[in-house]
């Protein structure tokens, strides 16, 4: 059941009563930088590479998962014949090959949000499924990484997405307790991730819509990033 909305911010939705913020935790694919249509689309033709021809809603289902869950969703789709190394390292490959050529985009409101923490003082993470290595890649050509105080991944925890870890742990590496920080997440897997943590979670819809159950989950829902300067 999704919760009774008890108001808005510009374009905000809160479900919850507004809490006070010291921290903010942010996803990076689909919500820093305009990169998760490239996960649906390089999955898919990773995957047609090998003769298994995968539709973008099944592609959408393989959004932020660990190893674990990712390999479990790929056999659910194509059976373990589908071999998720091999398909993944095609998808990889094909993925780092555009962006060399094509890089990637910041997502709108990044710059006015991060000016907004810095003028209020508040800290920030990223708290991302993406390596280290990438998560640079990405951020440092557009002046973006070190913006933020610390970068946490899921190769920084036993257990990624959508288990609590990364962002038990980002909250951790900022001194706060999770219930201070908001989350931003565009996926479900990432929303439970954050709601399990007892972060206040906000989903910033990328690809495509919440659904009702990920929306029982949240905090509150925005249409961009410059929205969240309302939760401030």
């Amino acid at each position: 059941m999704i919760p009774e909305k008890r108001g808005e911010l510009r374009m905000l939705t809160l479900y919850k009563e507004k809490a006070p913020v010291s921290g903010v935790l942010f996803d990076m694919d689909g919500l820093v930088v305009d990169s998760e249509w490239m996960y649906s689309r390089f999955w898919r033709e990773a995957c047609m590479v090998y003769g298994f021809p995968m539709t973008k809603a099944q592609s959408l289902q393989m959004r932020s998962l660990n190893h674990t869950l990712g390999q479990k969703k790929l056999h659910a789709l194509f059976g373990e014949k589908a071999d998720y190394e091999t398909i993944r390292k095609k998808r990889i490959e094909l993925m780092d090959a555009y962006v060399l050529e094509n890089g990637v985009a910041p997502k709108p409101g990044i710059f006015e949000l991060l000016d907004a923490l810095d003028a209020r003082h508040i800290p920030r993470a990223v708290t991302s499924s993406s390596p280290q290595t990438r998560i640079r890649a990405y951020l440092e050509p557009l002046g973006l990484y070190h913006r933020f105080g610390t970068i946490v991944t899921a190769y920084d925890v036993p257990h990624g997405k959508p288990e609590p870890d990364i962002y038990l742990k980002g909250a951790q590496v900022l001194g706060l307790t999770p219930g201070s920080c908001l989350a931003l997440e565009d996926s479900p897997s990432g929303i439970l991730s954050a709601s399990r943590a007892g972060c206040l979670s906000v989903v910033i819809p990328d690809q495509d819509q919440p659904d009702e159950d990920t929306l029982s989950r949240v905090y509150a829902r925005a249409d961009s990033l410059r929205d969240i300067i309302g939760l401030l």
